[in-house]
């Protein structure tokens, strides 16, 4: 062998010999990396996971009675942030069918039990997706060492969704009592002992709470930013002339959106709250009523979700209930078009909870549901105050839809919130509608709707220079006719269809 090929053989060994320390080392560094991270408590237990979900379940903390030792503000804190801490990873533990976190907030006893549970499940092809939407604890004894506390929670309320082979099985809801133990471990509370002690699935009764008045109203946005009445654009002196016309025109109402991302979600921004609060004072100045449409834009429905959909409501309903503007409530803008990507019995679990819960925050004003059809209409009826739909099927076909609808949801008072006809006939629409079809359309609609006194509100007042894709998707086809649905052009000019906006006074 040549001392060239010696030479790049030798290369050749010295390379792999490198190469292969450098592989060692890497794995040792990693494993070292992995054993160290696998100390921090952050990662182990997830709380990164746990804090960007934001599980908001009602707290209601009673500390009059407690024996043993006095329990502090920061003591009480920590023991509510890991008990919340332990239902979530509870419920995550079931929905996935996997052990975790459970050991860093259960004991070995208490985790035994949850994974029986578990392997039950597995052997069955279950899975359960459930939350804790309240809890009233109330701190019976905390141990003088400060090591144990023992709670009785009261009234916690819970609702399950049970999933067999994927499919869905059955739902319910519980107010249920736990006696719960925990023991303050490696710097964390972790439950002891989490024992059922009551349970019924009957909820708080909740009042009807009849309409009572002659709507005649309108859908409303500001001409310059539809789909975003609360956004950058919101001008107040706007929304007071937009509200004169609307009186003057002969209406009573108007039906208004607050968008769940854009105020907020669970975090609801004030500065919006400020916002819906100062148009409900021009509506109650203008001497109009209204009805608050909420969750817009909102389509997840999922378990995991309902403590922060709960939040929102929480913040919004509590704002403006006793405002002297408001109508009602309408839960979510047609959520029966969300039925086949969601699943109908998970939307519909949904509202049944959002309607309670709204009815426990505020038992003076009705709460409905803008459902997109009459077919829709009977869902939930015997939940809700009220019963609306929307309406853009032929005219000629509204008799015998209402004739329907009132005999399978019997005296329950209809509404119907959305009706109207676009007046485009653009290249996307050339054999559709014009500024006479559409004054022909509403003159029509007005005999009918007092034909059969029905409360109204149209859609809309307003044509709009532009529309969010977000609402009607990117197609031409579906965009411009959305922008002529208005009384009024986007300059502000009544068109012939102004004359019918409502009924003859």
């Amino acid at each position: 062998m040549s001392i060239i090929n010696k030479n790049i053989v030798r290369s050749g060994l010295i390379f792999f010999y490198v190469f292969i320390i450098a592989i060692i080392i890497l794995g040792v560094s990693s494993l070292y990396s992995y054993l160290n991270t696998g100390a921090d408590r952050s990662t182990m237990l997830h709380s990164e996971q746990i804090q960007e979900r934001y599980y908001l379940p009602i707290m209601q903390w009673d500390t009059t009675a407690v024996k043993g030792r006095e329990l502090d503000a920061t003591t009480l804190k920590a023991i509510e942030e890991d008990y919340l801490n332990a239902w979530y990873v509870r419920a995550s533990a079931l929905k996935n069918n996997t052990l975790t976190g459970i050991k860093d907030y259960y004991t070995t006893n208490a985790a035994e039990k949850i994974t029986a549970l578990i392997n039950y499940n597995l052997s069955n092809d279950i899975s359960i997706e459930m939350t804790s939407l309240e809890h009233h604890p109330k701190v019976e004894f905390f141990s003088e060492d400060g090591q144990l506390a023992v709670l009785t929670d009261v009234d916690v309320l819970e609702h399950e969704q049970v999933y067999k082979e994927g499919a869905f099985l059955n739902k319910s809801s519980s107010y249920s009592t736990y006696k719960v133990v925990l023991l303050l471990e490696d710097g964390y509370w972790r439950i002891r002992q989490l024992v059922k002690q009551s349970s019924h699935e009957k909820l708080r009764e909740t009042p009807f709470v009849a309409l009572n008045y002659d709507l005649k109203g309108i859908n409303y946005y500001p001409k310059n930013s539809p789909w975003n009445t609360f956004g950058s654009a919101f001008q107040q002196d706007t929304i007071a002339t937009d509200f004169k016309i609307i009186k003057d025109a002969g209406l009573n109402s108007i039906r208004v959106f607050v968008n769940y991302e854009d105020f907020g979600k669970e975090h609801v921004s004030l500065e919006k709250l400020e916002k819906l609060s100062a148009l409900m004072d021009e509506a109650a100045t203008a001497n109009l009523k209204v009805l608050v449409t909420l969750f817009d834009f909102y389509g997840n429905y999922s378990v995991n979700d309902w403590t922060m959909t709960q939040q929102h409501a929480v913040s919004i309903v509590d704002c403006i209930k006793n405002h002297e503007a408001l109508l009602g409530w309408d839960l979510k803008n047609e959520p029966n078009l969300d039925y086949d990507s969601r699943g109908k019995e998970i939307v519909e679990s949904w509202l049944e909870h959002m309607a309670y819960r709204i009815k426990t925050l505020d038992d003076k004003h009705p709460v409905t549901i803008g459902w997109s059809n009459t077919k829709s209409a009977t869902a939930l009826q015997d939940k809700l105050d009220f019963i609306s739909f929307h309406y853009y099927e032929p005219l000629e076909k509204l008799d015998a839809d209402l004739t329907s609808l009132k005999k399978k949801v019997g005296e329950k008072e209809l509404v119907l919130t959305e009706f109207g006809l676009s007046s485009y006939s653009g290249f996307w629409n050339m054999l559709g509608s014009s500024d006479q079809t559409q004054e022909a359309y509403h003159k029509e609609a007005q005999k009918l709707l007092t034909k059969n006194e029905l409360p109204f509100m149209s859609w809309t007042l307003y044509d709009f220079e532009s529309v969010p894709e977000e609402v009607t998707g990117t197609y031409p086809w579906r965009r411009n006719p959305q922008k002529q649905y208005g009384f009024l052009d986007s300059r502000g000019k009544k068109k012939p269809s102004f004359k019918y906006i409502s009924k003859p006074r």
